[in-house]
């Protein structure tokens, strides 16, 4: 299945939660303490971000959805500095302040970049401190999410449930605690691996996982469960079948906040048309970059769209020309030039691999467009290509410099060019602008065509020939 970044600009969703400020004091350690056998941190920084439920939100601003924040606070100073952080980071607020209890703050002290110690500065929310349904913009949203940490703001999370299906607005839940129960009627829930196994028994093989997801899916009557696995990655169960997914984290330096990150980005693209799995893979691929900062953090859609680029899916690959539109635009609203060039790109040589990198300089994005085995054979005769089509792409996606590589059948790629329209149209050889095969539409949209020197001596139909000569042939 084909992955794509969807457009999650124009999406609004709802994060109801408890919300929490994340402190982190980091400094040197050089000694151990006299008093007691502890080491001894110089504080040299001191940060604070929102956590939990914030964190979700900020998640969700970071990938440029329009989100709402509901949750409680203290009237104290680490209130009033969530609150402040928040806004600034685009999150609008529907806080409710409680007298007399603190705003859950988690302290965090940090040397050499481990976790010595945390700190929580918390009461029960229970009493008093409930999210009512009936004060929630439910007709203004295009999703709810839940982001419960057992602290006493989701206590009771049913009428929200129900109030926000009644709606028809779908609802996701971070759930915690050993009964599920309270989300039944939710669209999908994320347990961990820990939070599913302790309501449903063991499940460390597959086989019980799957089966036990697939049951508590139906009790609940969920339309999908996703349980995250850790370095095991994630197992997505829905009425259609099941998808394991491998962990894409290359470093994992703090898992703090990953689930968050996990809700978010099923969120954002649930609610900008992505199904359940491909919302999936796209959380999956979000988590390996949040467990790859330290601290609570989130994640832009660049480093989600790099992500994509190391697996293949979504950015640097092989991709359908139906795809490649919607990329190309996505690209083109973010600013980045786009270049594209084609050709047979037979056996690659060194020539070839120095054109494309001095066509990818004249922009931010390079498409190579890849002649199929036909045209190949219509251009060069029958006894070409040497190499087919899949192969000849798959090589060509696997250089740093290429970012898409589509194939097309046509005797030119006049069609793909005025259909992809980039910003750069470039070609090899001693051809003037008006001779290249598409160069029209380019100009006439206001792009550029540049004909770029190939090395001399270097081509596929030369070391084929001193191939045959070496031989004999």
């Amino acid at each position: 299945m084909s992955l794509t970044l969807p457009e999650l600009a124009g999406t609004r969703i709802l994060v109801v939660g408890d919300v929490m400020l994340d402190r982190y004091w980091t400094g040197h350690t050089r000694r151990i303490s006299p008093e007691a056998p502890v080491p001894v941190v110089r504080v040299e920084h001191q940060r604070g971000v929102p956590g939990g439920a914030g964190n979700v939100a900020l998640n969700l601003a970071a990938l440029d959805v329009a989100v709402t924040l509901a949750g409680v606070t203290g009237d104290d100073e680490a209130g009033r500095e969530l609150a402040a952080a928040l806004s600034a980071a685009g999150v609008s607020l529907a806080l409710r302040t409680v007298a007399g209890v603190p705003t859950i703050t988690k302290l965090r002290v940090i040397s050499r970049n481990q976790q010595l110690i945390r700190l929580d500065f918390e009461d029960d929310l229970s009493a008093g401190g409930e999210i009512a349904a009936d004060s929630l913009p439910l007709d203004a949203v295009d999703l709810v999410v839940l982001s419960d940490y057992a602290k006493g703001t989701l206590a009771h999370p049913e009428a929200i449930i129900a109030a926000a299906r009644d709606a028809g607005v779908p609802v996701l839940v971070d759930p915690k605690g050993q009964d599920f129960s309270r989300y039944r009627g939710a669209t999908l829930l994320t347990p961990n691996h820990a939070e599913f196994s302790a309501v449903v028994g063991d499940t460390q093989d597959d086989a019980a996982l799957v089966e036990r997801a697939s049951s508590l899916r139906r009790d609940l009557s969920l339309e999908a469960l996703l349980v995250t696995r850790g370095e095991r990655g994630m197992t997505l169960v829905t009425h259609d079948g099941v998808v394991h997914l491998s962990a894409d984290a290359r470093e994992v330096y703090d898992v703090t906040g990953a689930g968050d990150t996990v809700i978010a980005m099923l969120a954002a693209a649930i609610a900008a048309g992505s199904n359940f799995e491909q919302a999936a893979q796209l959380a999956n691929l979000a988590a390996g970059v949040a467990v790859g900062k330290l601290g609570t953090a989130t994640v832009t859609r660049d480093e989600l769209q790099q992500a994509m680029h190391r697996r293949g899916v979504g950015g640097r690959s092989v991709v359908s020309q139906d795809d490649l539109v919607a990329i190309v635009a996505d690209a083109r609203a973010r600013g980045q030039r786009v270049v594209m060039t084609n050709g047979c790109f037979d056996i690659l040589h060194a020539g070839h691999v120095a054109y494309l990198e001095e066509a990818k300089r004249l922009g931010d994005r390079l498409i190579v467009a890849v002649n199929d085995d036909a045209s190949v054979a219509t251009l060069k005769g029958p006894r070409r290509p040497v190499n087919p089509l899949a192969d000849r792409m798959s090589v060509l996606a696997a250089l740093a410099a290429v970012d898409w590589v589509v194939p097309f059948s046509d005797d030119t790629p006049a069609a793909l060019i005025a259909a992809l329209a980039p910003d750069v149209l470039v070609k090899g050889g001693d051809y003037r602008p008006e001779q290249i095969a598409g160069a029209d539409t380019v100009l006439a949209s206001g792009g550029e065509v540049r004909v770029l020197a190939f090395q001399e001596g270097r081509s596929t139909t030369r070391i084929l020939a001193d191939a045959a000569a070496a031989h004999g042939d």
